[in-house]
């Protein structure tokens, strides 16, 4: 290493756990997420919105993407360096992909909406021998507590948590 080559200096945090696909299991998943993402002073505004994403992806993976016998994991990335939260929710269901609905009819995927409107990004992906992982992304996700970093975004007048963070 040449000693005039400045190192970045970047901390990456992870968290991962196996739950089991029960309601206790989703409860937990998101009880979980909070705890973490105070542990790593995320602010409250980026924290309420990866609460709610991975209560809509942990109960997705245990109501439909159940096997019986087998859990869904969870895991939390986060990256100082280009401030993005990730969230990642696997079951053993790869033959069943979910999808973000469109009718007010349909009577499965509105929970995949909510994602979508807080997430930056969401995607599946499949992994061997035969499961998925739906991932979402929070991206600027600050670091701080919002006492340092200002009030919440709902006290400023915006509408909703995902915008004191969108650029």
């Amino acid at each position: 290493m040449n000693p005039a080559t400045p190192q970045l200096h970047t901390t990456e945090h992870t968290f991962t756990q196996l739950l089991s696909a029960t309601r206790r299991g989703t409860r937990l998943a998101r009880l979980l997420t909070a705890e973490k993402l105070r542990a790593w002073d995320v602010d409250m505004d980026t924290a309420e919105c990866a609460e709610q994403i991975v209560a809509e992806l942990a109960a997705n993976a245990a109501f439909h993407g159940n096997v019986r016998g087998r859990g869904f994991r969870i895991s939390l990335t986060l990256d100082d360096a280009s401030a993005t939260l990730r969230i990642e929710v696997s079951d053993a269901r790869g033959d069943r992909l979910p999808e973000a609905t469109r009718s007010p009819a349909d009577e499965s995927g509105r929970g995949l909406l909510i994602v979508e409107s807080l997430a930056d990004g969401w995607g599946v992906e499949g992994y061997a021998p035969g499961g998925k992982t739906v991932w979402a992304e929070l991206a600027k996700a600050r670091l701080g507590s919002s006492a340092a970093t200002g009030s919440s975004a709902r006290a400023h007048g915006r509408h909703g948590p995902h915008e004191s963070w969108r650029v």
